[in-house]
């Protein structure tokens, strides 16, 4: 009886979601222009205008064009395979439902959990960066009155005081939401191209203003600076100068920050029914919007290093601070409100994002169903909404910028190495047969063994420690082993209409290059990140494993074809 209800258990955890039919013709509108615009409007933002100073400052130094360069083959990686799976998949999603129709439920829920992670947090830090932006702007007036007189004294977990200004301005897009306002194709154009505009703006004025020595400061450039500073900021660290002052693991390190400036592009993905011929547009979609990110993230950083040596950049405002440093003022003022304005429309469409995932998941049973509900003609999910809102106001009040950017990127590539593996599971998944998984997980167990080694002893492996350098070799040439059996599998035999190149190559390098990156986050954020999926398996099985639709409709299934089998089935006096 007990193995009968493990046997049981395990079923719903790897139950696969099965697609309705989409009822009625969906009008297909969007060409590859709109499908790059949206990836374009929803992924740049904090990372370009207020990540890039502190990366630069005490991280990277000026190689952080290189971090960006790391941070985005991870994404194009990631943004490949999330092309597979729109084509794949006869619908359009995120990667909570592929992760859903491929692997399973509990893969699903814990995909779904961290996307609402990602975009929560994610939004919290736009909040912050645009509160830090408005208060700079006005003489940083607000913040030296909070920190005087509401001080958190929690230096370690919490922020130096109560952020009321993002908090309000939650709180306000959060009614503009509850009112049904939508964020159309038009309205993400126009401010996308401001947005292109003020960045274009800064790359140009910082090659103008830039000097080519502040890429090759010496100790001696640090004491002179240091001998002209005033009070009214600090200097950064030096590291060893030059172009890379803090190594390689700076570059590494600032690469896993970076990372978070590219989340969002994964939004072209979920335009499948609206896009034409979806099947090309939506992975050169894709690319091409990853593209001008890196573009416009390589050209900002390059500019703000050359105009200002990184040990004297602002990171709280880096760039309208960098023009007042020059002696561009006016500049100065005009990047500030183009940053607000950009900023605003992010926060925006991120929260009404973050709301129709919970509606999601809550559709399928596996959150409260009350998160599903609609009122109005506007199809807004008000709960959900009210429910982003809550946890948006909570986490903008008490939290650091440093610490939500961290967890975003942690759940953000948690949730892309779960839609990689789903490509590698859709490959190898033959209609009618269950997918042979035990080669696939292996690589997944052996790629994050070999990424907590890199990670954690990257000098001992490297300088030819003995242990450390055979154990990587070792493990390296069991990956390149399993890899090749995943590649001997049978394969789908129904061919996509896109397919990842170089398979398994490929997802297999992402995932790798994932979970290396998760590898360089500090011990509070993954303890953090551990609380934020306690309390997410809490959820699950106290409440969603009993309420999944997917779930009940099983259940009704079997119960149906068993009173069927019933009724054919002559009794044991009949002859």
């Amino acid at each position: 009886m007990l193995w009968q209800y493990i046997c049981l258990f395990g079923q719903r955890l790897v139950s696969r979601k099965t697609l309705e039919p989409m009822e009625g013709q969906m009008t297909c509108h969007l060409n590859t222009f709109d499908l790059v615009i949206w990836g374009v409007g929803t992924t740049l933002g904090v990372g370009v205008y207020f990540l890039v100073g502190a990366m630069a400052r005490d991280i990277a130094g000026p190689s952080i064009v290189i971090c960006f360069l790391v941070a985005a083959l991870s994404s194009v990686l990631s943004g490949l395979c999330y092309a597979e799976l729109a084509a794949r998949v006869p619908h359009s999603g995120s990667a909570y439902l592929y992760s859903y129709v491929t692997v399973g439920q509990l893969c699903a829920f814990i995909t779904g959990w961290n996307v609402i992670l990602s975009f929560v947090f994610g939004t919290a830090g736009v909040a912050k960066a645009w509160s830090a932006t408005f208060d700079n702007l006005i003489g940083n007036h607000i913040s030296r009155v909070l920190q005087e007189n509401f001080s958190l004294n929690m230096p370690q977990l919490l922020a130096k005081y109560p952020d009321f200004l993002a908090l309000g301005l939650v709180l306000l897009l959060m009614g503009v939401l509850v009112l049904g306002v939508d964020v159309s194709a038009l309205v993400n154009q126009v401010f996308t191209g401001i947005n292109l505009l003020v960045l274009s703006f800064i790359i140009i004025s910082g090659f103008i203003k830039g000097d080519l020595h502040n890429w090759q400061l010496t100790e001696e450039d640090y004491k002179l600076a240091a001998s002209r500073t005033n009070h009214t900021y600090r200097l950064g660290p030096l590291g060893s100068g030059g172009f890379v002052p803090f190594g390689f693991e700076g570059i590494l390190q600032g690469a896993a920050f970076c990372f978070y400036a590219f989340v969002g592009f994964d939004v072209i993905a979920t335009k499948g029914k609206e896009a034409l011929n979806p099947h090309r547009s939506i992975p050169l979609g894709i690319v091409i919007a990853l593209s001008i990110c890196f573009l416009a993230y390589f050209g900002v950083s390059a500019a703000l290093t050359l105009m200002v040596p990184y040990y004297q950049i602002q990171p709280e405002n880096p760039l309208p601070q960098a023009f007042f440093q020059v002696g561009w003022a006016p500049a100065g003022y005009v990047v500030t409100v183009g940053i607000l304005w950009a900023l605003s429309f992010r926060l925006l469409t991120n929260m009404l994002t973050t709301a129709h995932m919970m509606r999601e998941m809550a559709d399928d049973g596996l959150l409260f169903r009350g998160l599903a509900r609609i009122h109005g003609r506007r199809d807004t999910p008000i709960l959900a909404v009210l429910a982003t809102g809550t946890l948006l106001g909570i986490l903008t009040l008490l939290f650091t910028f440093s610490d939500l950017v961290d967890l975003m990127s942690t759940g953000t590539l948690l949730s892309y190495t779960l839609g990689t593996f789903s490509v590698l599971v859709l490959t190898h998944l033959t209609p009618g047969v269950e997918p042979v998984l035990l080669p696939l997980d292996l690589a997944v167990l052996l790629l994050t063994i070999l990424s907590l080694i890199l990670a954690q002893w990257p000098s001992r492996v490297f300088s030819g420690d003995l242990g450390s350098t055979t154990g990587a070799v070792l493990l390296l040439l069991l990956i390149t082993g399993v890899t090749v059996i995943i590649w001997r599998q049978p394969q789908n035999p129904t061919p996509p209409p896109f397919k990842v190149p170089a398979l398994p190559v490929l997802p297999v390098l992402s995932i790798f290059l994932n979970l290396y990156l998760m590898m360089q986050m500090t011990s509070l954020t993954w303890a953090q990140f551990g609380i934020w999926n306690a309390v997410g398996f809490a959820i699950y099985f106290g409440y969603g494993i009993r309420h999944s639709v997917e779930e009940n409709r099983d259940q009704q299934l079997a119960a149906s074809n068993s009173q069927t089998l019933d009724e054919h089935t002559p009794s044991a006096g009949s002859s």
